[in-house]
Formats: C-alpha cells, structure tokens, sequence
C-alpha cells in the first residue's frame, strides 16, 4: 500500500503530470465561461496561432538539452521570409520559395553552429549577434516597405486545411513531434544530447563528438526555422523586416515551461508538447475574452517565471529535508 501511495507520488511529482493537470484545469474553466471554447472548428483554428512557433520549440528543446541556446530564431525566420519575398518577385514558384526558406535556414543554422564550434564562442554571445546581422538584412532589403505578391497556391500552405478540418501547419507539427520524440528518447543521439548536456567534458572522453552534434542541432533549428517561415509567411501573404519579432524569447519560455533545464541535460518532448498546448489553450482562452494583448502577455510571462521558479524551489526544500538525516 505505502509503495502504491509513493508510486503515485512520484508521478504527481512530475512535471508532465503537473502540465496536463493544468491543461485539464484550463480546457474546463473556458468551457465553462464560454461555450465556444470547446467547438471543434475553433480549437482546431486556434491552432494556427502557435503551430509556427511550436516547430521552432521542437528543434530548440534538443539545443538547450545540449547545453546550447539560440536567440536568433526569430531573425532567421524573417531572413528566410525575405528571401522567399524576392524570389517571389522573379518569378519563382510555390515549391522553389519552400526549398528556398529551408536552404536559407539551413545555411543561417550552419552559420551559428560553425562560429560556435570552431572558435568555442558561446551560443548565447554568437546568436544575439546573429539577431542583427538575420535582422538586419531583411531591414536594409526591405525598408519600409514589404513583399505581398506571391504565387497562386502558395496561400494554401498557410491557410489551408488538411480533411478541411485541420491547419496544414498543425498537422505538420503533430507527425515531426512524434519523430522528435522518437528521436530524443528512443535513440543513440537522444542519448548523447542529454550526456553531453550535463558534462560536455565526460561527453568527450566517453568519445562523443559534442561539436559535431552540435553543430548539426544548430543547423536543424536553422532549417525548422525555414519551414516555420514557410508557414507563417503563407498564412499572412507579407513579408515585413518585423516579421515573427519577438518568437525568441516565447519558443524558448515555452521550452522551460515543458521542463527542459535551461542548463541543459534534463527534460523530455512529450513536457514541452504538453507546455505547448497549455499555452496555446492558455491564450486562446484569454482572446475569447477579449484581453488585451498587453494584459495576456503580463498574465502569460507571470506563468512562465512560475514554471522555472517551481521547481528550483521544490530541490531546495527536498535538500532541506534531507538535510537532518544525513547528519
């Protein structure tokens, strides 16, 4: 009985547990408040609201397991818009713009992972100063100004529906969170991010080729950009130097609300999909209400400290407790 009780515990214990208690706790207060909450075709829309963003957490979440950290996302995001833009205005088609954005975000993840393994700069110094030089080219390039004329078809990718009931970008989303989580829990180079993640220096001497992986995740969160770009381009037919502002920093909040370490070598796909929806539950919830955004985004960054101060202070008193008994 006593082992059955700590079993359940320990389950409570953990932090998925916690995110779909409070997952529960969300959908059942809108559905009581608003009767639109729970309507398919709704919820299902509302998903477009963050299935960009999500694709980039995806690919971040093994980056900051690794140890790393990439606050230029978002300037890639507009760096591959730009290019698909201009491409757009010679002519190019919907499945050339696409391998575009995915080149061009493939080669600004290359970029960041080559500075930062070759001559051992930091992640967080090598991506602020990759935010201007991303940011920055879409803003000499564009102005004021913006591209809006894209190629028939291309639209669809942003706003269409598979089954006419899901957003392309979600589906899109659903399968590459399975393999992701395929890929962190089920195999060898899951293993190896989290090793070395939590000591790059046994990682090396267990011979792991921690600047090789990590390069190449830099180079995948550069490409899940790309595609993100794709999506959020196609969904609002422009491209303006602002596009996606702000993504940064929300991809990785929502990382460390899923309870990936922001150190790295702790957490797991399944907590930051389930943060994902919390939060896109979460303000959905709120834009029924009619919030202001100002206010959501207050109400959203309160939640978020509350994820990562939680758990500091849960080791800190568990230390507490321990403490006595072990003198």
């Amino acid at each position: 009985m006593t082992g059955g009780r700590a079993s359940a515990l320990a389950a409570l214990r953990r932090w998925e547990s916690l995110l779909v208690l409070l997952l529960i706790a969300i959908c059942s207060v809108n559905t009581v408040v608003t009767p639109y909450f729970f309507e398919i075709h709704n919820l299902f829309d509302s998903t477009q609201l963050f299935s960009e963003k999500a694709l980039i957490a995806l690919s971040m979440t093994l980056v900051i397991i690794g140890g790393d950290i990439d606050l230029s996302v978002a300037s890639i995001v507009a760096l591959c818009s730009t290019a698909m833009g201009w491409l757009a205005t010679q002519g190019v088609g919907t499945l050339g713009l696409v391998a575009a954005s995915l080149a061009v975000g493939i080669a600004a993840g290359m970029f960041n992972g080559a500075i930062i393994t070759r001559f051992k700069v930091p992640a967080i110094v090598v991506t602020i100063g990759t935010v201007s030089l991303f940011r920055g080219i879409p803003s000499v390039v564009l102005g004021d100004g913006a591209y809006t004329a894209y190629p028939e078809g291309f639209a669809e990718l942003g706003q269409g529906y598979l089954f006419d009931l899901v957003p392309y970008a979600f589906a899109v989303f659903i399968v590459l969170a399975a393999a992701f989580t395929v890929v962190l829990h089920r195999t060898i180079i899951g293993r190896h991010l989290y090793a070395y993640g939590h000591n790059p220096e046994a990682a090396r001497y267990s011979g792991i080729a921690v600047d090789a992986h990590r390069f190449w995740m830099f180079t995948l969160n550069g490409a899940m950009c790309g595609l993100a770009s794709v999506f959020l381009t196609a969904r609002v037919e422009a491209t303006r130097p602002n596009l996606a502002l702000g993504w940064d920093l929300e991809v990785i909040a929502v990382v460390v609300l899923g309870g990936v370490g922001i150190l790295g070598g702790t957490g797991t796909m399944p907590g930051v999909v389930l943060a994902i929806f919390v939060m896109g539950t979460f303000t959905f919830g709120l834009s029924l209400h009619n919030v202001a955004g100002i206010i959501m985004s207050i109400v959203v960054g309160v939640l978020l400290i509350t994820a990562v101060a939680l758990p500091i202070i849960a080791r800190k008193l568990a230390a507490r407790r321990r403490a006595p008994g072990e003198d």
